[in-house]
């Protein structure tokens, strides 16, 4: 049963995924978040809410019952922070006005459910409330996402502050030869070319090409296979929009099914991407606009009879992608007021490009980040050498065995 629960918060977490990625693509420009993190978030205020609230929840975000759903994060939530070689943490807290009770059902699944914390705070003292949320996410972050609230976004009418946490950082199963790396032009367009850090190896990879997609796609694995990063590559110099187009309708936990181990020139931009997103109206758009007005229904959250709803839902994301490996973070606030002599695939990351961080577990896989390179940052000031692009070397180089 539990794993079935499971099953069914993946699913949801997969479709929250495709709908939220559709919102936050229309914005110019890099895209970086953490559908895991708001996912979790949303899930622990789900199981407070009630009436037309618990509906809207539901069918938005295809959420099974409340305890259905604690019962998945349960699995989820014990499996993401059980990865060994990487480290991977998720951690969840509820924040509460002094003066105010949980009640005694919602405080029981969250905590031992989602295994979250509960603090007691005067939210009237919005300065050292905010500090105080504020260095938990940068502790639980390995400092990364900093200054996630805003004090004055606290007064003494905010009764919780629900937040995620979720960190991520991996070695490469392959890592990549930093003397590999390469200064190298990079098209933004059809007319416009920035240089960048490019990374080269050349590794047997899960690769395939999706004709559907008219992209090729690429797994790297983590020092732990269970964790990698997918790298979706459009044919086209300005393809992305296409590709994300036709991705609307894609389980993304399947999109490497059909791929093969195969021997891949890759190379891939060094980039690291920072974000902050306000949720609050794409998650109107996704249905949720209830949680937002007066007509929001938490009566299941706390033992006053008081009117809540939901003020405002940020995230902060961050990714580093380079010749070690990745670091990614996140974090979501909720306030209520061997070589074989075949030919090789080339997979050249030379155009804007999507990417999903992926988790693979027993009952099915979990994005935990997902956005697109639009224009890539190293996020240092290190040159490389300038190199020739792949392609421009292929016809002239002999091809022959690696050792």
């Amino acid at each position: 049963m539990a794993e079935n629960s499971e099953l069914q918060v993946l699913q949801s977490n997969g479709q929250f995924t495709n709908k939220l990625y559709k919102i936050l693509s229309k914005k110019e420009g890099n895209v970086f978040f953490s559908p895991a993190s708001a996912h979790a978030v949303l899930a622990m205020s789900y199981l407070g809410s009630a009436g037309s609230t618990e509906k809207a929840y539901a069918t938005s975000l295809g959420l099974p019952s409340p305890s259905a759903t604690a019962d998945g994060y349960e699995q989820i939530t014990n499996k993401l922070n059980n990865v060994p070689n990487v480290t991977l943490l998720i951690a969840n807290k509820v924040y509460i006005n002094q003066g105010f009770t949980l009640k005694e059902t919602f405080k029981t699944a969250i905590v031992d459910k989602f295994h979250s914390e509960v603090e007691s705070v005067k939210f009237a003292d919005n300065v050292a409330t905010a500090n105080t949320i504020n260095k938990w996410v940068e502790d639980k972050t390995k400092n990364k996402i900093k200054d996630l609230i805003k004090s004055s976004s606290l007064d003494a009418l905010t009764r919780l502050v629900l937040v995620n946490a979720i960190y991520f950082k991996g070695n490469w199963l392959n890592k990549f030869d930093k003397e590999a790396t390469r200064t190298e032009p990079f098209h933004l367009n059809e007319k416009e070319t920035i240089d960048v850090q490019m990374m080269h190896l050349y590794k047997k990879f899960n690769y395939k090409y999706d004709s559907d997609l008219k992209a090729k796609i690429v797994e790297l694995p983590y020092s732990n296979p269970e964790v990698s990063l997918v790298i979706i590559l459009p044919d086209e110099i300005e393809g992305i929009k296409d590709v994300e187009t036709k991705l609307e309708n894609v389980d993304l936990s399947k999109i490497m099914e059909g791929s093969y181990k195969t021997n891949v020139e890759l190379a891939l931009p060094k980039f690291k991407i920072e974000t902050t997103i306000p949720l609050k109206e794409p998650l109107a758009e996704l249905g949720l606009g209830e949680i937002f007005s007066v007509k929001a229904n938490f009566s299941n959250l706390i033992t006053t009879d008081e009117d809540l709803h939901v003020s405002e839902v940020i995230q902060k994301a961050f990714i580093e992608v380079n010749e070690e490996g990745t670091e990614a973070a996140a974090a979501t606030e909720m306030g209520i007021i061997t070589y074989s002599l075949t030919i090789p695939k080339y997979f050249v990351a030379k155009h804007p490009f999507v990417f999903l961080l992926i988790q693979k577990g027993s009952a099915g896989k979990c994005v935990l980040f997902h956005g697109k390179v639009i224009k890539p940052q190293s996020g240092d000031d290190w040159k490389g050498p300038r190199g020739t692009p792949i392609e421009d070397r292929i016809f002239s180089e002999k091809l022959s065995p690696r050792t």
